[in-house]
């Protein structure tokens, strides 16, 4: 088993410039992973797999290893503001996300699902709130996918999804204020259309 993390600098925990991590506790895929990752070399300037570029600058993980000790406090403030716009925004036509009970939400994202997705986004930059929308073409209708022979109509959950998704403000440094101000435009009754 392999697992992956994104230091993009988007992420909870990102650094200036690109970054990632894989993970693993078996010797023969670590050592794999760490050919691939330097051009294939199994020692220096002998390849033995055809190989990438992907060694992270020193500076990125420097810069990691700071902001990790913050990451806990970052993630209860997103985790507090995810629990403030749920309450703030009961009532309303938005479904927000939910924690399963045997997960911790890091609220990398605060995306609510809603049918009046470009209303309610043009509503909410009419008053200065910037929003975005992850992933707005599902994985089966993107072109590098093409051969695999989907069409639309044949994932309507993803497809579904990808047509109401809308990602909210969401960082450990949003105020109250300004998520309040946010969930206000949520709760009026029509958007502007």
């Amino acid at each position: 088993m392999i697992g992956c993390f994104s230091f993009y600098p988007g992420k909870n925990l990102g650094a200036c410039g690109e970054g990632g991590m894989a993970v693993t506790s078996d010797p023969d895929r670590a050592r794999t992973m760490r050919m691939l990752r330097d051009w294939g070399q199994e020692r220096r300037y002998h390849h033995v797999l055809k190989g990438f570029n992907y060694r992270m600058e020193g500076l990125q993980g420097s810069i990691l290893r700071v902001k990790l000790r913050h990451l806990e406090a970052w993630t209860e403030a997103r985790r507090a503001h995810a629990r403030g716009y749920a309450a703030q925004l009961a009532g309303t036509d938005a479904v927000t996300p939910s924690e399963q009970p045997w997960a911790r939400h890091v609220y990398h994202v605060y995306a609510i699902r809603t049918a009046s997705r470009e209303a309610l986004q043009r509503t909410l930059l009419a008053n200065g709130v910037q929003t975005g929308i992850h992933y707005p073409i599902p994985v089966h209708l993107q072109p590098a996918w093409a051969d695999l022979g989907y069409r639309a109509g044949q994932f309507p959950h993803s497809e579904q999804a990808a047509a109401e998704v809308l990602s909210l403000p969401m960082y450990p440094e949003l105020s109250c204020t300004q998520r309040e101000t946010v969930s206000a435009v949520l709760r009026e009754e029509a958007y502007v259309i």
